[in-house]
């Protein structure tokens, strides 16, 4: 790797391992952006008159646009806009999870999106996300917490007790995934909002006077750091690489990129589940966005007409091990470049017209492009990039990186495609 790849690199590493959850993403995303000198925006807050500068907003403390206000009307020139989501598949703590099993304490948990989860038994769990409680005064307070350190596993059966494990192994949600934290004394009751309480009064930079935790949005991740893997270090290994890499390299492009142009970067969330929220693609938080910035009707219409929204979310590599998964002339392999995702079923919202533009914009950058359709007796996954196109009419192409194991706890990317990104994505916007 060249200085530049390997300081990016390290930067995505660093991202990737503040952000063990949407919230915690989001928030470390707000650090980068208000050290560019962006100013926080607030959806209850009149927008009338608003200058030419740079600007964020957030919903749900789990999706956020930033963009830069130009000079020149957005309704003349049109938003260059780039869009991700914030979420992985995971576990998800139920509300009331406590199970108490032959002294061990577990918690019941429910299954978010399309996890492979073989992958996450035997691993150094801990526990994040968002805590809503009460304080002395009773004041509803909604803070961040996360555990750190490996506060969970969830140890597989023995072989010797499951002799077609390596040939015949499905997994029950409900029944074989409950991680153990900890052991009890027998008859021994835990309320696991009580543990999150001793947290809370814990945290050197919370206030002391936190009473009742009411409720919270919590998951398990992998407490193993993201690594560069490879003999030449070819490859990045981590969680969330699907989607949190395209935030970041969304995030670098949009930093570095002209004050003078009309630019945006959504990374919303709820994708691995339909993206159906308030904070999801579908919801209205991007339309809203531009009607506040267009101010018509009309002019929202003439703005989107001359917009383009560029959707990355990772793509499928071809595995060496099963490559008969793929059709053989569009097989995208690791550190060759970004893919265009192409659909006919419009799974992908690529056209020719936003594919050719896309290929443009890799030859001016001087970076490799390549292409993935899914083989034709298989079915094929999609992303917010025909969710956005449908519910906004904006002209949409669907490009990613190419990744091992998607929906793993842990996936691998090639050390230089992100970089490769990065370099179109700045161009575009610039």
């Amino acid at each position: 790797m060249d200085a530049s790849q390997q300081l990016f690199n390290d930067e995505l590493i660093d991202f990737l391992g503040c952000s063990p959850t949407p919230f915690h993403a989001v928030e470390c995303m707000i650090i980068s952006l208000e050290q560019a000198g962006y100013q926080r925006l607030y959806e209850a807050d009149s927008w009338q008159g608003l200058a030419a500068g740079r600007y964020y907003v957030c919903r749900n403390d789990s999706a956020i646009i930033a963009f830069n206000k130009a000079s020149e009307s957005a309704v003349e020139s049109g938003f260059k806009m780039v869009g991700a989501h914030t979420d992985s598949p995971c576990l998800k703590i139920k509300p009331t999870p406590e199970i108490s099993k032959h002294s061990y304490y577990q918690l019941g948990v429910e299954v978010y999106g399309g996890v492979l989860l073989n992958p996450w038994f035997d691993r150094d769990l801990s526990i994040a996300g968002r805590v809503t409680y009460k304080t002395t005064d009773g004041e509803l307070v909604s803070r961040l917490i996360d555990f750190e350190k490996p506060v969970a596993i969830i140890p597989s059966l023995a072989i010797h007790l499951d002799q077609e494990a390596n040939s015949n192994k499905t997994i029950n949600a409900q029944t074989d995934l409950p991680p153990l934290i900890l052991q009890l004394p027998k008859d021994k009751a835990l309320d696991f909002r009580d543990l999150l309480l001793q947290l809370i009064k814990a945290d050197a930079s919370s206030p002391k006077d936190a009473l009742q935790v009411l409720d919270y949005e919590l998951s398990l991740y992998d407490t193993q750091t993201a690594s560069i893997v490879g003999f030449h270090d070819d490859f990045i290994s981590s969680a969330r690489l699907d989607n949190l890499l395209s935030c970041f390299v969304g995030l670098k492009a949009l930093l570095e990129s002209d004050n003078n142009k009309n630019t945006l970067l959504i990374c919303s969330d709820h994708e691995e589940v339909g993206s159906v929220s308030a904070a999801g693609a579908h919801g209205s938080f991007l339309k809203s966005v531009l009607q506040r910035l267009t101010d018509t009707t009309e002019n929202l219409s003439r703005c989107i007409d001359r917009s383009l929204m560029i959707s990355a979310d990772n793509a499928h590599g071809i595995h060496p091990n099963f490559s008969d998964k793929h059709d053989a002339n569009h097989g995208p392999i690791l550190n060759k470049g970004p893919v265009i995702k192409v659909n006919a079923n419009q799974r992908y919202a690529t056209s020719s017209e936003t594919s050719a533009f896309f290929r443009h914009l890799c030859e001016q950058a001087d970076v490799p492009v390549q292409s993935f359709v899914v083989r034709s007796d298989m079915g094929c996954g999609s992303t917010i990039g025909p969710v956005t196109a449908s519910g906004l009419g904006v002209k949409t192409i669907d490009v990613g990186v190419p990744t091992f194991a998607m929906h793993s706890i842990r996936e691998t990317a090639g050390t230089w495609d992100a970089y490769y990104l990065f370099r179109v994505l700045r161009l575009y916007f610039s």
